[in-house]
């Protein structure tokens, strides 16, 4: 049985959830403000953890990063009504798994969450994996990326992206795979959010170099490649 925490300040929404999560199996725990949500995300032992983004008391972002920053091995989904690709942004950046948008389907939610909770036990954690392209090294243990010996700082979405994108380096990589790989979401052609993050990427990882690592394919996608 999975425990989930819903942080919901909406009782009916939060109730709702709860009730379809238990007709599933899940076991579900509440809290109606951020004070209380940060208290027992932190305290608990949660399979995912579901958090609206405007909450009395402590705001949904300012959770999901004290969570994040304690364990980041929690899944987290943002459920809320703000759905610009700023605001899934500032959510991803925050260190949130995947973003759904008031209203919602309940068939939605359940997927999402069955996929992040198999993706999150299913990750392998290698202690010691380096990857190395081009003056770029990735050191997936320390979470830490330079470029020709210089630090590069990056949040955590913009470092998943990165390091996919290493992975799979001289290969053209669509949206598409890119949000279902890096954010475990399907990809809402209505938003940019990928195009944002990979723009902070080219400012970070390219700006300040003379060879130009991340291009874009018109219609296709983006690849990390020198030319």
């Amino acid at each position: 049985m999975h425990k989930v925490l819903i942080i919901e300040d909406d009782s009916r929404i939060a109730q709702l959830v709860k009730r379809g999560l238990e007709d599933r199996g899940y076991s579900v725990d509440l809290a109606y403000d951020g004070n209380m949500g940060r208290k027992l995300g932190l305290r608990g032992s949660y399979g995912l953890i579901i958090i609206d983004v405007i909450l009395p008391g402590m705001n949904g972002i300012e959770v999901c990063q004290e969570i994040k920053k304690s364990n980041s091995s929690i899944p987290i989904i943002m459920l809320t009504a703000l759905g610009t690709a700023d605001d899934k942004v500032e959510g991803f950046d925050a260190g949130a798994d995947d973003y759904l948008v008031k209203p919602f389907d309940f068939r939605e939610l359940e997927v999402r969450i069955r996929n992040l909770i198999k993706l999150f036990s299913n990750k392998e954690f290698t202690s010691n994996s380096v990857i190395e392209y081009e003056g770029v090294v990735l050191d997936a243990n320390l979470k830490s990326i330079t470029r020709e010996g210089k630090s590069l700082s990056l949040t955590p979405k913009e470092y998943n992206l990165l390091e996919y994108m290493l992975r799979n380096r001289e290969r053209v990589l669509s949206r598409k795979e890119i949000a279902e790989n890096v954010w475990d979401t399907h990809f809402d052609t209505g938003t940019n959010f990928i195009d944002v993050y990979i723009n902070y990427l080219r400012k970070k990882v390219d700006k300040e170099f003379h060879s130009k690592l991340i291009h874009t394919r018109p219609g296709m996608g983006f690849i990390l490649k020198k030319e």
